[in-house]
């Protein structure tokens, strides 16, 4: 396993990428809890994910990317994994509720487990937790916390502020 440091506007983002591809980008003070990752990383920024990665964040931070071209290694249950996999379905500048990503997944009874999939998204930014809100359009929950997730939403709509 490869890790790096990118530093984003939001901070010190550590990339981490297995030889399949981008399994997490860790924010500052990050729990381990909420995404495992090996103790036995070897800092190599030149490794070609995350090299990518990088260069893909650079675009996305400077409004030239809507969305990325990375493999990925995401590891979690079946039902996290399809959620994960759900928020790129979301369009850039435009937001869902948790309700709608339940709904799209077939199982709109389950806007808590959404929620708490969503709070374990190992590649934040990437697949785009940040454009899930409440029910009433209110900005809840986010990893890097609220103001992290104001700023990339944004970032994705800089024209008509969404909040």
């Amino acid at each position: 396993m490869y890790c790096s440091t990118y530093q984003s506007p939001l901070g010190p983002l550590e990339l981490v990428a297995s030889d399949d591809g981008l399994l997490a980008i860790l924010w500052p003070d990050d729990p381990p809890e909420r995404v495992a990752v090996p103790d036995d990383l070897v800092e190599k920024p030149q490794n070609p994910v995350l090299a990518k990665t990088a260069k893909q964040l650079d675009e996305y931070f400077a409004g030239k990317r809507k969305s990325f071209d990375l493999p990925l290694d995401l590891r979690g249950t079946e039902f996290q994994v399809a959620a994960w996999r759900s928020l790129a379905e979301i369009p850039y500048g435009e937001t869902a509720t948790y309700g709608e990503q339940a709904a799209s997944l077939g199982r709109p009874k389950a806007v808590r487990a959404i929620g708490a999939a969503n709070g374990r998204n190992p590649v934040s930014i990437v697949l785009p937790c940040h454009r899930v809100v409440g029910a009433n359009g209110s900005l809840t929950g986010f990893a890097a916390g609220l103001d992290a997730k104001k700023f990339l939403l944004d970032l994705e709509s800089p024209d008509n502020r969404l909040f």
